[in-house]
């Protein structure tokens, strides 16, 4: 999809961007190109944080809004990037998997990140669960789960983890569904030579989006974006989805600061806070 050119910065509309995605807030533009080393010196004289230059990168831009107030408008624009930025940039310092942050122009309302060249969970999840049926259609559902639990519960053990470590932080994404978590290559299942699905990897889940991100130290918010990703497995992938969530919260419970003694009493108030969550959720379902 090529970019609406009126609708970009002047720095930028030189560059070779693809529009590949759309929202209320901002657009997301992917590009070949570093938006300061050229790609002849990348992964050569020069090297970065990138882990995989040739996949490319990504640029968020939040536009103008037009229905604001000019100087409203420029400053939310400003603090909203710079918010995002920052959260992104710390999470990034920190170990946890996101996307590696390049650059931000917060008057613009640009983001530069590196580009993770990989499925969604959810999509991912689909792939396997169709194989899991076509392949082992003779081995009934006992057959089935034994394989899910092979090779779809290592990766959501890992998303769980990776969420943990994220709230460790006291950072709430705002928007943790399965279409923000996104994989790279990982670890490979089964012996060497394997085939079908035995010779699968484990892909690392990478944490995007956090345009909607804050920092809290609430149990509540936390708990709420754990309810959020629940009800995202629930409409994405209903028939299994009780398993699913029960691996993602056992990855999440035993990576929550790696069993410190603060850490257990904070994740065990977490969990409390889920199920009040949850009540609420069903409440306002049956009033409708």
């Amino acid at each position: 999809m090529s970019p609406d050119l009126s609708t970009l910065p002047s720095a930028i509309v030189a560059l070779d961007l693809t529009l590949i995605s759309q929202g209320a807030e901002a657009k997301i533009y992917f590009s070949p190109d570093h938006p300061f080393i050229p790609s002849s010196l990348l992964g050569g004289a020069i090297s970065t944080t990138i882990s995989n230059p040739s996949a490319g990168y990504i640029l968020k831009y939040r536009p103008p809004k037009r229905y604001r107030h000019d100087a409203l408008d420029a400053q939310l624009t400003k603090h909203r990037t710079l918010s995002e930025a920052r959260i992104l940039y710390k999470l990034f310092l920190a170990g946890i998997s996101v996307p590696s942050f390049i650059a931000v122009d917060p008057r613009l309302g640009l983001i530069w990140m590196e580009n993770i060249n990989g499925s969604s969970l959810k999509e991912w999840i689909w792939a396997r669960e169709r194989e899991i049926e076509e392949q082992l259609c003779d081995e009934g559902e006992y057959g089935q789960s034994q394989k899910r639990l092979e090779i779809i519960k290592p990766l959501l053990l890992s998303v769980g983890s990776e969420i943990a470590k994220l709230h460790f932080l006291d950072t709430v994404h705002g928007d943790l569904t399965t279409s923000n978590l996104l994989l790279r290559d990982g670890r490979r299942l089964g012996a060497e030579g394997a085939t079908g699905l035995h010779q699968l990897m484990v892909p690392e889940p990478v944490i995007i989006d956090f345009g909607l991100a804050q920092q809290s130290t609430l149990p509540e918010d936390k708990a709420v974006d754990l309810y959020v990703l629940e009800r995202a497995f629930i409409s994405t992938h209903p028939i299994h989805s009780g398993e699913y969530v029960e691996w993602v919260l056992e990855g999440y419970v035993a990576g929550f600061g790696r069993g410190r003694k603060t850490a257990v009493f904070k994740v065990n108030e977490i969990m409390k806070k889920l199920d009040a969550v949850r009540l609420r959720g069903r409440k306002r379902s049956m009033v409708g």
